[in-house]
């Protein structure tokens, strides 16, 4: 065969199959995306044309050995377009989420396929199959069915244009939004308008600004959710107002970024396939395989915990308007001051001010002495940086884990910073699967939206950029951690609505004595937070829930509302506002001081992430992790016996097991409702 200078078309050389960044360019993905489709529709036809019984080797095991180097590539890919979109990368996702999804489909849809794991499925007792063996078997044939594999050639057909389209309909969504997120970032000219923002903050917007091509001013850029960090400490309200409504116009402007169109034909089209598929809307054909069942189990949470959520933003509403009434100049409490005077009224009841509290939370220690130190003292691993290993921006740290007994375990990728070119919030993807089948360990990447200050002076967290650290590194070392036989189960490949399971539980290390002593040292004294700041931010930790479960809670009914549309109804929906504050109406949640986390037009997760129909996973999989963390406590918290179970029976099976039976063998029952209700202060 003859060599080729494309690096994505040979191995990886680099250890742990690490993707060689360095040399890769936009112009090698079409030729090696090409090839790769090539090789995998060759090895599902040898599958398929072969005259034999299908065996569960020479059908299911097949199936799992096919698309390797497909699966590399687009990890890759995926891995570059979301955290450094340049325009080139831009235009390549264009050209490949159709390429994408009519290969994916053909595959899903195929009937030759499905028939041979259908007789599979139909003996399934006679084939001797081990625990993990049966699962996958069981998962192939449930997927492919809710696919559409077992309809009309008509149908499918109809299926495969819809999904294409879709594709390229995610794709435009994110890519406006991204276009409008940078086009809206606030520029302030006059530093006294950003009175409240601490010296790195200031010196951070001033460097957006420089990158921007503004010297001298000085610029904020926009979080992925509706409101933004700095809303609690900038002084000047006109400041606060044009943040907030910058965030909230993102994408329903009008002109070339505007996304409602764009949703509602998403909308149209998830409703249209969900029928063809045999389901009432998209949100029932979604969690038909999700451990939520069904919409009305999911309805039934979110109501259960909406009317209480809404009467303690009420509340915490009414005490917000008594402190302003109280100042020289009342006003009417607006979204934009909710997070101002929050603050205040913390510091009055608690003596905390949060943003005090940023010289203590200096990133670097965050990182080595918060969230690698409790994972060592939890499960044992240790972490050593490889400066010899490129990613693929400079930003990109990369970090070599071992286990307690010198093992290899895999590779983890840090991108703290925000840039123009990186997708909003934050999220964990993995960059290499781990598979025993495949013979490959685990390499995934973090990343996060932190504003980068100017060179020399230090990265100061927020706490919610802390709690945002621990929460991602908890979907790393789920990533990390699963050791599975066939890729289908690698890593953090679980059930939507559990996927966030892990993730929620790292976050309670945050606030760990053991742990917060460790990292929370003030920058330039090394003196540990004072122990009494400790015991009031844990007791705060009830604080403001209303408000924060009331905006997540109005995201997640806003989610099913679009998505639990009949086709008749979603092609009548034309004014997405309009829809919007009906949907908000119906639950109670449409208190316009207490926007929703995310409005439709900038609302990332459903309409170009993975989370249609899926948002109520977070409060979902909080029942279990609520749960959890009491059970750590009780059991003596940071242990590697705890670990060790939390990481065997439960982080380590990956998508092997079903989910809530691996959470049943992890804590012994069902999980219960009442540690939730206790955390968000809906108990009473």
């Amino acid at each position: 065969m003859a060599q080729t200078s494309n690096p994505l078309e040979t191995p990886s050389t680099l250890p742990y199959d690490l993707p060689p960044f360095a040399q890769i360019r936009p112009e090698h993905f079409l030729p090696a995306f090409e090839r790769a489709f090539d090789e995998q529709r060759g090895e599902i036809n040898a599958i398929t044309y072969v005259r034999s019984m299908p065996t569960f080797e020479n059908t299911v095991v097949a199936l799992e050995r096919s698309g390797r180097q497909l699966d590399a590539l687009a990890h890759t890919f995926y891995t570059i377009s979301a955290a450094d979109a340049t325009p080139e990368y831009q235009a390549l996702e264009e050209t490949l989420a159709p390429r994408m999804t009519a290969h994916t489909d053909a595959i899903a849809l195929n009937s030759a396929l499905y028939a041979r794991i259908r007789a599979l499925h139909d003996h399934v007792d006679e084939l001797g199959l081990d625990d993990e063996q049966r699962y996958l078997l069981e998962r192939h044939f449930r997927e492919m069915t809710l696919a559409g594999a077992p309809l009309d050639d008509e149908t499918k057909e109809r299926l495969k244009a819809i999904n294409e389209r879709l594709s390229a309909l995610s794709t435009t969504f994110e890519k406006r939004l991204l276009a409008d997120s940078n086009a809206l970032a606030l520029v302030i000219d006059d530093a006294a308008e950003l009175d409240g923002l601490a010296s790195g903050e200031l010196s951070a917007a001033a460097q957006a600004a420089a990158d921007s091509g503004r010297p001298g001013g000085y610029e904020l850029g926009l979080t992925l959710y509706t409101g933004h960090p700095y809303l609690s400490s900038l002084t000047h309200r006109e400041t606060r107002r044009k943040l907030m409504d910058a965030s909230r116009s993102r994408g329903r402007r009008g002109g070339e970024n505007d996304n409602r169109e764009v949703l509602l034909e998403i909308v149209r089209l998830r409703a249209e396939r969900a029928e063809l598929l045999g389901y009432p809307n998209h949100a029932a054909a979604v969690t038909a395989d999700e451990t939520a069942g069904t919409p009305e189990a999911v309805h039934a949470l979110l109501r259960q915990l909406a009317v209480p959520a809404a009467a303690n933003a009420r509340r915490e509403q009414a005490a917000l308007q008594a402190m302003i009434d109280a100042g020289p100049q009342p006003f009417p409490l607006e979204a934009h001051d909710w997070a101002f005077f929050t603050e205040k009224v913390r510091k009055a009841q608690y003596d905390i001010d949060t943003a005090a509290l940023r010289p203590w939370f200096e990133a670097e220690r965050v990182l080595q002495d918060g969230v690698f130190f409790a994972a060592s003292r939890l499960y044992g691993v240790t972490f050593t940086e490889r400066t010899d290993l490129v990613a693929y921006h400079p930003d990109a740290r990369v970090f070599e884990l071992h286990n307690a007994d010198g093992s290899e375990l895999g590779l983890f990728v840090l991108d703290l910073y925000t840039r123009d070119t990186k997708r909003g919030g934050a999220w964990m993807n993995p960059i290499v699967s781990q598979s025993r089948l495949r013979g490959t360990k685990p390499v995934v990447v973090n990343n996060l939206n932190v504003p980068k200050p100017a060179p020399g002076e230090p990265t100061l967290l927020t706490l919610d950029e802390v709690s945002t650290l621990f929460h991602e590194f908890g979907h790393a070392l789920h990533g990390l951690f699963a050791v599975v036989t066939y890729p289908h189960f690698a890593g953090t490949n679980v059930f939507r609505d559990f996927v966030e399971f892990p993730s929620q539980v790292n976050e309670m290390w945050m606030l760990w004595p053991e742990v917060l002593g460790s990292y929370a040292r003030h920058i330039d004294t090394g003196e540990p937070l004072p122990a009494d700041i400790v015991e009031r931010l844990q007791a705060s930790e009830t604080f403001n829930q209303g408000h924060a479960t009331s905006e997540y809670l109005a995201a997640a009914w806003l989610d099913q509302a679009w998505h639990t549309l009949s086709a008749a109804d979603a092609a009548g929906v034309s004014d997405v506002d309009a829809f919007e504050r009906a949907a908000l109406a119906e639950i109670g949640l449409d208190n316009p001081v207490v926007p929703t986390r995310y409005s439709s037009s900038y609302f990332a997760h459903i309409f170009a992430g993975g989370y249609s129909a899926g948002y109520y996973s977070y409060i979902w999989s909080e029942v279990l992790d609520a749960d959890t963390v009491e059970w750590f406590r009780r059991s003596g918290g940071l242990t590697r016996e705890n670990g060790d179970r939390f990481r065997t029976r439960l982080l380590g099976v990956g998508g092997s097991k079903d989910p809530m039976e691996a959470f049943r063998d992890f804590l012994g029952r069902d999980a219960v409702i009442e540690p939730l209700l206790k955390r968000r202060g809906l108990d009473s």
